[in-house]
């Protein structure tokens, strides 16, 4: 790549991914807000946190993953500058998210009812069970979020997302804060006041990510081309399904290993869940800050693809691969000299804190492994290649990572180090494999003249 190409990929990259990379955090730190504060109150509420968090989030992913399928059909539309097929898109968008998110939030009457089947501790079991509730009704007005987001970004337009995300998330750490410990004039309602603070975030991100869609002057035209019709069509709505569902059953796999993995430590005790409940949050920090440049990856590529040029689809992927590389590479190195310092600011349990610091190490080893995976799944999402990348998640993941994790962890009685190095293997693997698949993708080294944007895969 010339010096001219390097700069024409590299500012733009990172023009629309430091956006995402807040917006996407906003997710997380949810999570690491809810886990600090409830970890004050001991170590089996933040045990009960993390088997919350195991279970809900694994479908939660399933339901964030399907919306990502509107990203790169925006972009390629916007690369095409095809108003009318944006107007249907957004219509159908919002019409896929909000269906899902009235579906997850019923499917959270049923999940509490499997929760003693897991063969976790029966007090975590106890706590979790009406967090779990809370926490699926909070998924209605996140798709809903999701729905208006991924339009937007498939736009180019991601720092409106990021600031509303950093609005939800003061409102959430100012409401957890005051209804878990009975401060600022708020009841005291204990670990429970953590999950209906998200709540409340999440219908407020709803709330504002919808205003701007619906009234900014920038998007008028979209909105006049979706007037005609506000009902969804069922074309549209497959074609979002088949883009998106492989999306999301990629993420739901990835999340699910790391969710089963804290099962796994459930065996083990409520030490080792309170310590993977640390160790998870904080890798999530720095994953979802990745999954910004895969965000901006999806949108570029998309883009490229659209407007049938096949080498700036490329060199688009290949500048995410290396900002993502080096910004993983400097995490990696932060969470080796932060490991001893950082989980005493979630529970101040020495067996713990011994645990979570020889797990960070861990996390901080496949740093560069988790941030080159994600970044390969966006660059091929722009392709709206999708089909095969869950398929290697299926098997790095499942066939072999948890398998390999259990046999270190139990077998051969590395205890939690042996079940996340079975992880760090997962993540590797995965990594390799998408990069060869989008580094071969003979379609991206001639320009795509005279033909239609790529089929799914």
């Amino acid at each position: 790549m010339s010096r001219s190409a390097f700069r024409s990929h590299f500012w733009p990259t990172l023009d629309l991914a430091y956006p995402v990379m807040f917006s996407q955090l906003g997710h997380v730190l949810v999570n690491v807000c809810d886990s600090i504060v409830v970890g004050q109150t001991g170590k089996v509420p933040l045990a009960a946190v993390s088997l919350s968090v195991n279970v809900s989030t694994v479908v939660m992913m399933l339901g964030l993953g399907t919306t990502m399928g509107i990203t790169p059909l925006v972009a390629a539309a916007d690369g095409r500058r095809d108003v009318p097929a944006l107007g249907r898109l957004l219509v159908n968008g919002v019409w896929m998210s909000l269906i899902a998110g009235i579906g997850l939030a019923l499917f959270g009457l049923l999940i509490p009812l499997l929760l003693p089947y897991l063969n976790q501790p029966a007090p975590v079991v106890a706590l979790a069970t009406p967090w779990v509730r809370v926490m699926f009704l909070s998924f209605l007005p996140l798709m809903v979020f999701q729905g208006f987001k991924q339009f937007a970004e498939g736009l180019g337009l991601t720092r409106q997302a990021m600031l509303l995300s950093v609005q939800a998330n003061v409102l959430n750490a100012v409401l957890c804060y005051g209804l878990v410990f009975g401060k600022l004039g708020l009841p005291e309602l204990g670990m429970m006041g953590a999950a209906w603070a998200t709540l409340a975030a999440r219908v407020l991100m709803a709330v504002l990510m919808a205003a701007y869609v619906l009234v900014a002057v920038r998007l008028r035209p979209y909105r006049e081309a979706a007037t005609p019709r506000l009902r969804p069509d069922a074309a549209g709505l497959r074609r979002l399904l088949g883009l998106g569902a492989p999306i999301g059953v990629q993420m739901t796999f990835e999340m699910g290993a790391f969710s089963f993995a804290g099962l796994m430590m459930g065996w083990l005790g409520i030490t080792q869940q309170a310590a993977h409940q640390i160790a998870i949050n904080v890798a999530s920090v720095t994953y979802m800050a990745a999954s910004g440049i895969a965000a901006a990856a999806t949108i570029r590529v998309g883009k490229y693809v659209g407007a049938q040029d096949g080498p700036g689809a490329r060199q688009a992927g290949l500048m995410a691969y290396l900002v993502t590389f080096a910004f993983m590479s400097l995490m990696g190195l932060v969470l080796v000299l932060a490991r001893h310092h950082i989980p005493p600011y979630y529970n101040h349990d020495p067996a713990v804190v011994r645990q979570a610091t020889d797990l960070l190490l861990i996390a901080a080893a496949f740093q560069v492994s988790d941030g080159l995976q994600v970044v390969g799944l966006g660059a091929l999402r722009g392709l709206e290649d999708v089909k095969v990348p869950s398929v290697v998640a299926l098997l790095a993941y499942w066939a072999v990572a948890l398998p390999l994790g259990y046999v270190l962890g139990f077998r051969l009685g590395w205890g939690a180090p042996g079940v996340w190095v079975g992880l760090l293997t997962g993540l590797t693997l995965v990594a390799g494999l998408l990069l060869v698949r989008f580094w071969g993708r003979r379609a991206l080294r001639t320009t795509l003249v005279n033909e239609p944007a790529l089929a799914v895969r």
